[in-house]
């Protein structure tokens, strides 16, 4: 089967999708000015190719949880296992490995007042982690609203508000529907009612609660090479404390590379998930545009080589 061909439609529709991942195709058609069967098969072909999902995530601050990015360095012939073991806990939200396979790179969800839990494995070398204290920019969200495929009509039309009460807490059901969306963010209301015994009146009304209250949201995960970044790289920042907030707005708001940045604790204060379109684009980057940025001291460059989960439930 011939790969589907990335299009402007296609742009449109991820930018739409996050910004309500459940809006019906016909309501996004409706909006992109195409019907809601061109819409449906746009999606499905990026689908089908693996590019594109919807997912369901679930901010670990409303939950009482901490996010914690977690490096372990191994050596490079470990790589593959140690990663795939630490893809298999349920609270490990994406794993990657960089640094030409000598060091793996997660995000861990963890209770409030503990610190994260990685799996005892043979040839780890070294474990650190860094607890994130604020997000500027996560998720497919900051690139693809740089990418500037809707205007701004388009954008206050698709974006989802809030028609019901906040839910604060979750039930078990509540949980039991949430695994289903992490996989799927637009599994069927018929199978969520299936798998919660909630009749689906009861899980939209449950679902607008949850996203009222902040307990549930709805991002993209798309492949970034969608929009010709073949380059892919973690930064790590040693900013200076009282720049810090100014460095994170201005990499969140104003860098149309970065896709992910948030303040951390550790020996570096922010980390932000780059992509370039080639390396040349990269260094020039680097050189050029974020050695600029007030109050940087320290750059550590780290190179996405390989993902072994990838949910994007803290950005990319």
């Amino acid at each position: 089967m011939t790969p589907h061909a990335f299009d402007d439609l296609d742009r449109r529709l991820l930018h739409a999708l996050q910004l309500d991942g459940r809006a019906s195709f016909s309501r996004i058609g409706e909006v992109l000015g195409v019907s809601g069967q061109t819409v449906a098969r746009h999606y499905a072909a990026l689908r089908s190719d693996g590019a594109v999902k919807v997912i369901g995530v679930s901010d670990p601050e409303a939950l009482g949880e901490a996010l914690w990015l977690t490096r372990v360095r191994c050596p490079p012939d470990a790589a593959d296992a140690v990663a795939a073991a630490i893809a298999g806990r349920e609270e490990a939200s994406w794993v990657r490995i960089t640094s030409g396979g000598t060091e793996i790179v997660c995000a861990i969800r963890a209770s409030g007042d503990k610190t994260p839990l990685v799996p005892k494995l043979p040839r780890v070398l070294d474990v650190t982690a860094q607890c994130v204290l604020h997000e500027f920019a996560g998720g497919g969200e900051g690139l693809l609203r740089k990418a500037r495929a809707l205007t701004k009509s388009e954008i206050d039309e698709l974006t989802w508000s809030a028609d019901a009460p906040p839910r604060r807490e979750m039930s078990e059901q509540d949980h039991r529907m949430l695994g289903l969306l992490r996989a799927d963010g637009r599994t069927p209301v018929t199978e969520l009612a299936e798998a919660t015994g909630w009749s689906q009146t009861t899980v939209r009304r449950r679902l607008a609660e949850l996203r009222a209250g902040g307990l549930l949201r709805f991002t993209v995960d798309f492949d970034h090479r969608l929009f010709g970044f073949g380059v892919h790289v973690l930064l790590w920042l040693t900013v200076e404390p009282a720049d810090l907030d100014l460095a994170g707005r201005l990499l969140a708001e104003e860098h149309a590379e970065v896709a992910y940045v948030a303040a951390t604790s550790g020996p570096t204060n922010l980390v932000a998930g780059v992509v370039c379109p080639a390396v040349k684009d990269l260094y020039g980057y680097l050189t050029r545009r974020l050695a600029v940025l007030p109050g940087v001291r320290r750059i550590e460059t780290a190179p996405v080589g390989r993902t072994a989960k990838s949910a994007r439930a803290t950005g990319w």
